[in-house]
């Protein structure tokens, strides 16, 4: 990373990146910190082993590695990003707090697993200043209707306390216009309860993949779930039973930082992962090829070249709406607006990311409208230079808008926030850099 600088500002920390001439070469994406979580939390449930390969380090999934021993689950680091997991049916839990920092992908499942256990003891579930920002009264609300007495703070948001767990029906009514996690954790927990478990959605569901990948993901391990249009979801009664193995397949949303450098300049590969991922950011692919995009795409491997322009788009983002955010930052080099729709729940995320981008494309000269459900971006007339960049705390602003470096000296505040999902980012971003 020596063509980019860290260097303090008061109390701030603050990472310089020159202006890019090129983008071009490959890179080894990280693992998927979704896939990751799922296939941690899944294995802990089998009484027999399983290996896990190329596990993130990311601290989403480093927060639950250290939670699952409080639960009484033997993980143990192999060799670097393979753990061997030892589950168990009936957890033993060796603590009555468990505080899962700001990793949703870790914490909401874990209010769903805990919520089938018979406790002898009150549990809280807690999180950051962020998590405690971040809505989880839905599945709250979802779990008090089916007997277990649990409460969250007066925001709806953590920490929740289970006071006396296990689900006392098996049908079970949940909203999922904030968050697919919640639908997710429900799917991951059901099994633990030894019942048929119906699940019914009250209104659409946001992310759609999301649940895609945690079903798929269920099967692997051994149970089957009925999915009738995301509104309706049941479970048999059946238990986990481990795979002995499995490898987590390249981010495919980190990898859309990747594809959009490769868009506007390239070529750039993108390693580990293929078009037959499992991930929905896979689609980004698509939407590579309608603005412009050159994409050749082999089994574990995708390579995006710049095509003749990079043309305007209106697209309903609510499938991805955490690669919305490169799309967004797309706009800065585009011949027409990009316009993203669909996607409300973004500003309940890490951080509230329409409005933060609003915000930080103007800093580079773009027009931009903010919308209730997205943003219209236009692209700058004129390039304003060595914008400073505001992070929010949010992983993704700061790897979203490194790419704005083709265009200007620029600076990104808290560079650090990506070690959420991605913490060699910039280390690899580095890679593809010509300056």
């Amino acid at each position: 990373m020596s063509i980019f600088k860290i260097f303090q500002d008061g109390e701030k920390e603050i990472l310089y990146l020159p202006r890019i001439i090129s983008f071009e070469g490959e890179i080894e994406v990280i693992g998927s910190k979704s896939i990751a979580n799922r296939v941690l939390y899944l294995a802990s449930f089998c009484k027999e082993e399983t290996i896990v390969y190329n596990v993130p380090n990311s601290d989403d999934v480093q927060v639950l590695l250290n939670t699952l021993p409080l639960m009484g689950i033997e993980c143990v680091k192999e060799k670097e990003k393979t753990y061997r997991i030892k589950g168990r049916e009936i957890l033993n839990l060796k603590t009555n707090y468990f505080n899962l920092e700001n990793a949703g992908t870790a914490l909401r499942p874990l209010v769903a697993i805990l919520s089938t256990q018979k406790i002898p003891n009150e549990i809280v579930i807690d999180g950051n200043n962020q998590m405690r920002n971040r809505p989880i009264f839905d599945l709250v609300e979802a779990l008090q209707k089916i007997g277990v007495n649990i409460i969250t703070s007066e925001k709806g948001t953590p920490p929740v306390k289970i006071i006396a767990g296990e689900w006392k029906k098996n049908q079970i009514f949940v909203s999922g216009k904030t968050s697919s996690q919640f639908i997710s954790a429900l799917l991951m927990a059901s099994p633990l309860t030894q019942k048929e478990i119906e699940i019914f959605v009250l209104d659409d569901v946001v992310s759609k993949p999301y649940i895609d990948m945690t079903i798929y993901l269920m099967k692997v391990f051994g149970v089957d779930v009925l999915n009738e249009d995301y509104k309706y979801f049941k479970i048999p009664n059946q238990s986990y039973r481990s795979p002995k193995e499995i490898w987590i397949e390249g981010d495919a949303t980190a990898a859309t930082y990747f594809y959009t450098a490769g868009l506007v300049s390239g070529p750039v590969t993108v390693k580990g992962l293929g078009l037959s991922s499992i991930q929905g950011d896979i689609q980004y692919i698509e939407i590579i090829k309608k603005i412009g995009g050159i994409v050749e795409a082999k089994s574990n491997s995708i390579t995006v070249k710049k095509g003749k322009s990079i043309d305007g788009i209106s697209v309903d983002m609510n499938a991805m709406p955490d690669a919305a955010m490169t799309l967004a930052v797309t706009g800065l080099f585009s011949n027409a607006p990009i316009e993203i729709y669909n996607v409300e729940n973004m500003r309940v995320k890490e951080s509230e990311r329409i409005k933060g981008l609003c915000n930080e494309l103007t800093k580079f000269g773009a027009e931009v409208e903010e919308k209730k459900d997205g943003l219209k971006v236009y692209p700058p007339k004129k390039i304003l230079p060595k914008p400073r960049i505001a992070t929010y705390k949010d992983h993704r602003m700061a790897m979203a808008f490194s790419l704005g470096s083709f265009l200007t000296d620029m600076e990104i505040i808290d560079p650090n926030c990506v070690s959420k999902t991605y913490p060699d980012y910039f280390f690899d971003f580095s890679k593809i850099c010509r300056n």
